[in-house]
């Protein structure tokens, strides 16, 4: 059945979670960032990959009461496609502390690959409600409809045109185990990525990377190059995905800075060339302030 347009700017039920040690090494775990920063829990600076969002988000965004908001089945929930990501951090999330993300509906409408519902989430420390990351997250539920106009009623802020110019490139293997591991060390689970009969029923290749994983890769190699493998000097890091990545493959990933590396462009590419990721772009330190 069609998606409910109306659901436009409807609240999700927020969540809080007490982070730990546990997960935030099991998070790092999973996109392979085990340097001192994420990894090591007896470091000083030790902390959340910037990331690691995506684990708090997730449990948001597929909460039972979003097939209300919608009136979508559970089969139709399973054709959703992550298809973009956009994450502004504000502050470093470390063990011990307790924080709450929220989030609500901020676009719905038809597209020719379906339903592109677009999510705006908010992660806070509490008590005090200190902003830690805002998040835009779209997805399109591949073949599935939608009731209404559509709209949308708020966007994600702009970001500097890319100089397209004295691009690098770096080499990403992707194990064909990927997936499972991400799944289980992020705790993001949608069946489009461990099992294949459930993919190929939506009209993919097969199992695929999720969204997150890819644009966590992208940031592990951007912060190593350009923050010195500290995640707290990244401000912003957004990419949209444009092809499914089949676990057992090499990306390359091409990157290039401008004023004086705070602002990097990026894309990913499968070995035949094809783009799986465009519009990539991070920020660094000191475009959006240093985060204490």
């Amino acid at each position: 059945m069609p998606a409910r347009s109306d659901s436009i700017g409807a609240e999700l039920e927020p969540r809080s979670v007490a982070v730990t040690v546990r997960m935030l090494r099991a998070f790092a775990a999973g996109i392979g960032e085990v340097g001192d920063y994420t990894f090591d829990d007896t470091a000083p600076a030790f902390a959340a990959s910037r990331a690691f969002c995506a684990a708090l988000e997730w449990p948001v965004i597929s909460h039972d009461r979003r097939t209300t908001l919608l009136d979508l089945t559970e089969t139709e929930l399973e054709r959703g496609v992550h298809v973009e990501q956009d994450s502004i951090f504000h502050g470093v999330i470390r063990p011990g502390d307790k924080v709450r993300t929220s989030g609500k509906i901020v676009t719905v409408r038809e597209t020719s690959a379906g339903a592109l519902v677009e999510y705006k989430l908010s992660t806070v420390d509490e008590p005090e409600d200190t902003p830690l990351v805002t998040t835009w997250y779209k997805t399109i539920l591949r073949g599935v409809g939608i009731k209404g106009s559509g709209g949308t009623f708020e966007t994600s802020p702009s970001w500097p045109p890319d100089p397209g110019a004295g691009v690098r490139v770096i080499e990403i293997p992707v194990a064909k185990q990927a997936a499972h591991i991400y799944t289980e060390c992020s705790g993001i689970w949608n069946p489009i990525h461990t099992e294949q009969e459930v993919a190929k029923k939506a009209g993919l290749p097969g199992t695929i990377l999720h969204g997150t994983a890819l644009w966590a890769l992208a940031g592990r190699e951007l912060v190593r190059v350009y923050g010195g493998g500290n995640p707290s000097c990244l401000m912003r890091l957004r990419a949209r995905f444009r092809a499914p990545v089949v676990p057992g493959t090499v990306l390359t990933l091409r990157h290039c800075a401008i004023a004086s590396d705070t602002d990097v462009h990026f894309t990913m590419h499968l070995k035949d060339g094809q783009v799986a990721v465009s519009d990539g772009y991070a920020a660094f330190v000191p475009r959006y302030g240093e985060v204490k």
